[in-house]
């Protein structure tokens, strides 16, 4: 089978920055996502909700090459994508930050975002001769994110919300179309929370994708403009987000009443 396939679209080009056509990924018995086709509109913000198992973090583990497809296509601009591998990804204009925050904790916070502006493989980008271009946007994410005052320091001296938004900051600095935050907003204080909540809306407003998973409906209801709602691994509904939270369906789903 080829990797790659040029899709002949039934949408607008610009309608959906990406879709899934029967995605499937299975742990032994259990189907994880399973056969999964939905579509990611290019602008603006989609949430994906659901009950803890339902597949919203392998969803986006296979969205961003961190996990193999076990069937299906990932089409990203009119590309079918039957292998997406991690390193490829940006290429493909897509970055992603995870649930449990990944950085380089014994290289300073400068140095975290200027691996992903010079070479993106972390010994080469050390050694690489950095421009000053690169350093003038590096510093332009760092005070972005409010954590210019930080740069010299080592990432494992952040905390846990300074953590977040150096995770959030390298992937701006990939300067792709589309957004995939797991879980952004879990375990932060109200004053950190709405910082990343300003910098997605930011993100958006720049005319990039952003999709999250959040449990947090008061934010879904504020941020999203679509909403995706898994159960055990498959699309229970989508659409705008008031309609689809008020469904019998989702009720029952999520909440379990």
């Amino acid at each position: 089978m080829s990797i790659h396939t040029t899709i002949e679209g039934e949408h607008a080009p610009d309608d959906f920055a990406l879709e899934t056509r029967e995605i499937s990924k299975h742990f032994g018995a259990v189907k994880a996502v399973d056969e999964l086709s939905i579509y990611i509109p290019r602008r603006g913000m989609t949430s994906i909700v659901g009950p803890n198992g339902s597949g919203k973090s392998t969803l986006i583990n296979l969205l961003s090459g961190t996990l193999p497809l076990d069937g299906g296509m990932v089409i990203v601009d009119g590309l079918g994508l039957h292998l997406v591998k991690a390193h490829e990804t940006p290429d493909h204009g897509i970055t992603r930050t995870f649930q449990e925050v990944r950085l380089f904790d014994q290289i300073s916070v400068m140095d975290n975002v200027m691996v992903v502006l010079t070479d993106r493989r972390v010994f080469p980008a050390l050694f690489e001769r950095a421009k000053q271009s690169h350093r003038a946007k590096a510093q332009s994410i760092l005070e972005s994110v409010g954590l210019w005052d930080k740069r010299d320091s080592l990432a494992m001296e952040l905390s846990y919300g300074q953590r977040k938004l150096l995770e959030i900051g390298r992937a701006m600095a990939l300067d792709v179309q589309i957004y995939l935050f797991d879980e952004p907003f879990a375990g932060l204080f109200p004053q950190m929370l709405e910082r990343i909540k300003g910098i997605l809306k930011q993100v958006r407003d720049d005319g990039r994708t952003v999709l999250f998973i959040s449990h947090n409906m008061d934010i879904v209801r504020e941020l999203s403009d679509h909403l995706i709602v898994l159960d055990s691994g498959r699309l229970l509904v989508e659409g705008e987000v008031d309609e689809v939270l008020a469904r019998e369906e989702v009720i029952h789903a999520y909440l379990g009443t």
